[in-house]
């Protein structure tokens, strides 16, 4: 990830970071140019999913399909042709 100074434009340094939730984080940054000096601090937050994970998805499924009674588990595996 690049951070940029708001002053002059130079690429910044990210020298911490603190992170306050799962979503969000604190960026301390530094210019890295040295005539400059200018520090700041960023917040970098997650936004949206655009492809779920297939990992996410596979827990999903075990998960649902591991909750139904054994009577709703058997029709479901029918309806996907498994038996």
């Amino acid at each position: 990830m690049r951070v940029y100074c708001k002053v002059c434009g130079q690429r910044g340094r990210i020298t911490k970071t603190n992170r306050l939730s799962d979503d969000v984080s604190d960026l301390y940054c530094q210019c890295t140019d040295a005539e400059c000096g200018h520090s700041w601090v960023a917040t970098l937050s997650f936004s949206h999913t655009l492809s779920p994970s297939s990992r996410t998805t596979s827990q999903l499924a075990l998960s649902l399909i591991s909750s139904l009674t054994p009577e709703a588990r058997r029709m479901v595996f029918s309806n996907l042709g498994i038996e």
